[in-house]
């Protein structure tokens, strides 16, 4: 087989030269760090996030203007902008649309599809996988708690057994936890059709995040990027991959100062879900733009401990295929 034969699908459903998503970010995955990617052979998302609608829409033709290549935008169904999100999406049709926070509607599927952009969903489970594709999506994202931001409950290696393996009739991206083109290179010859990072290139020197939070980044390790723990049922808590800092702390104290007021009948359960929620509000845009690494939410995945160097998004593009082509002709040698 010729050299880039597993990177074949991949490549062909993105539209990229190599199937390396870089997953959306919000306040990092900008017009510049997503046309930064496609010119290197990656795939780059726009991070819609809360953005107003006409934000969104200046991104979407500031990074036409940076890049020829094709893109994509990550919209969120649980955002309060995810409609008029739709909306500039129909008007303004990109080559992919990705979408996160929930399982989209079936309808919502259709009207993007129906605009001329390919569908994306992430797949928690395998009846997951399966309902979404009886919705018309066009390609599945398996991405594991590994992950940074807000993440599902269960492990990549667990998601690999339970859905890469069957046979579904559209191609399979996996992320959560990469860094390494090693790697990346046995998920390929697994049967995934390419993967997802977002922890290496929130480092890159396009990214747009502050220089104290690239640094707090290259000096962690695995076990400094913890999930968010829920203490009380009652008092529900999203689960979030962040490094640990001082705000992790301050947050683990908050629940338990809710749990005692809501034990001795001070607040309700939805006073202490607010008090929850107002506690990280706006808290990583400090982090990325302002730096605020010891109070501010600096989401990553645990990859973050693989992530020791300041590179450019060509050079980790590069050193990822490079890596991905050494490993797949490796095992190629081992196995004839």
């Amino acid at each position: 087989m010729k050299k880039h034969d597993l990177f074949d699908r991949g490549s062909e459903f993105l539209g990229s030269r190599y199937p390396i998503i870089c997953g959306a970010m919000t306040w990092i995955s900008d017009s510049v760090l997503v046309s930064s990617v496609c010119n290197a052979g990656g795939f780059g998302c726009l991070a819609s996030g809360n953005a107003p609608a006409d934000i969104l829409s200046r991104e979407i033709t500031r990074t036409r203007e940076l890049t020829s290549n094709p893109f994509g935008v990550n919209v969120i169904t649980v955002s309060p902008a995810y409609r008029s999100h739709l909306d500039v999406l129909c008007a303004n049709p990109v080559p992919v649309v990705i979408f996160a926070g929930s399982i989209p509607k079936e309808q919502d599927v259709q009207r993007i599809k129906s605009s001329g952009s390919r569908v994306m969903c992430f797949a928690p489970t395998r009846a997951m996988a399966s309902r979404l594709v009886r919705f018309g999506v066009d390609g599945l994202i398996l991405e594991g708690t590994e992950a940074g931001g807000h993440i599902g409950p269960v492990s990549l290696t667990v998601l690999l057994q339970e859905i890469l393996f069957d046979d579904h009739p559209v191609p399979i991206f996996v992320g959560g936890g990469l860094a390494l083109g090693s790697f990346c290179a046995h998920l390929l010859m697994m049967g995934a059709a390419g993967v997802q990072l977002g922890t290496r290139f929130a480092v890159s020197r396009e990214s747009c995040a502050h220089p104290d939070f690239k640094a707090a980044f290259l000096k962690a390790e695995a076990r400094d990027a913890i999930s968010t723990s829920q203490f009380d049922a009652r008092i529900p808590v999203i689960p979030v991959r962040t490094l640990r800092n001082r705000g992790t702390a301050d947050f683990g104290r908050l629940q338990l100062e809710l749990i005692g007021q809501l034990n001795r009948g001070e607040i309700t359960r939805t006073d202490g879900q607010m008090r929850l929620e107002e506690f990280w509000l706006g808290g990583l845009r400090r982090a990325v733009q302002e730096g605020d690494v010891d109070y501010g939410s600096m989401m990553a995945g645990q990859s973050v401990g693989l992530v020791k160097s300041n590179q450019s998004v060509e050079e980790i593009i590069q050193e990822l295929v490079r890596d991905m082509d050494a490993e797949i002709e490796r095992v190629r040698s081992r196995l004839k």
